[in-house]
């Protein structure tokens, strides 16, 4: 009796170990089979991204991360889902994936290029600064965010050379609005804006004439120490320049009065004249 009892436990044992061995082989070949299904699909996605079926391609990259959300391909086929859209113009949607990405993996090492994307992404989608300036303020907001968070990248680099241009367009903006309240005699919002120029954007191209028609507004309102102020400053940074000559004529007592005007239709678009420089 005894001896069956020991032979019963021992078949039992075995057949538990049996079992135990085999649900491990099926889950070793499931998680094999999941694997070989992420990295597949990865392959196909980077292979119609080089065809340019972005479409497909993002979809590909954004099986992957279904796959294996835990995996370090999970934050990489985002990225590459966003680079996709990107690459073809599709800003709308890169930045989907690029915000997603942000909120999802926000200490992941390459969040610098999230960034750097994002502001691309916007600045890209510039197309008149005199109209809209939303574009132009989120492209600035991130590649500010980039330069102040992480100085010592490649993409920090390209950032700050972005930023000197929105710079430039952003006081193209002001100046264009100065010029437009110039024009119907709106004195102080003119002035107003002038100003901005000389204290906001004092290092770009703009501020040159910002100062000059400060020296002509203020001589003409008979603020004549004003004028002299703003005439000083731009003699002293500017001595060389059209502009310094055209206003110490108006505060030169032989000076005669020239009619304040600006030519709105020959401006022409900074952001134009920009990308032309790279074409």
């Amino acid at each position: 009796m005894k001896i069956q009892k020991i032979i019963f436990c021992c078949f039992f044992l075995f057949i538990l170990v049996s079992c135990s061995q085999k649900e491990e082989k099926v889950s070793l070949i499931k998680e094999k089979n999941l694997e070989m299904q992420m990295i597949e699909a990865y392959n196909e996605g980077l292979k119609e991204l080089n065809r340019g079926d972005i479409f497909f391609a993002a979809k590909k990259f954004n099986e992957v991360e279904l796959l294996y959300p835990q995996s370090v391909w999970a934050p990489r086929s985002t990225l590459m889902a966003a680079y996709s859209y990107y690459s073809q113009l599709y800003y709308n949607d890169a930045i989907f994936e690029l915000e997603r990405f942000l909120d999802k993996y926000k200490n992941h090492p390459d969040t610098d290029y999230a960034y750097y994307l994002l502001g691309i992404c916007h600045y890209n989608q510039i197309i008149d600064e005199k109209k809209d300036l939303g574009e132009i303020i989120k492209a600035k907001d991130y590649f500010t965010l980039l330069t102040n968070r992480y100085p010592n990248t490649d993409f920090s680099e390209d950032a700050k050379f972005k930023l000197e241009l929105i710079e430039e367009i952003l006081a193209s903006k002001e100046l264009y609005l100065a010029n437009y309240y110039l024009d119907r005699e709106k004195w102080i919002p003119a002035m107003n804006r002038y100003k901005k120029i000389v204290n906001k954007y004092d290092t770009t191209i703009f501020v040159e004439e910002a100062l000059y028609r400060l020296v002509e507004l203020n001589y003409k309102l008979g603020l004549e120490n004003e004028s002299k102020k703003y005439a000083i400053m731009l003699g002293y940074n500017y001595q060389s320049s059209d502009w310094y000559e055209r206003s110490y004529k108006i505060l030169n007592k032989e000076y005669k009065k020239i009619e304040i005007k600006s030519d709105l239709n020959k401006q022409k678009s900074l952001l134009k004249r920009f990308k032309d420089l790279f074409q």
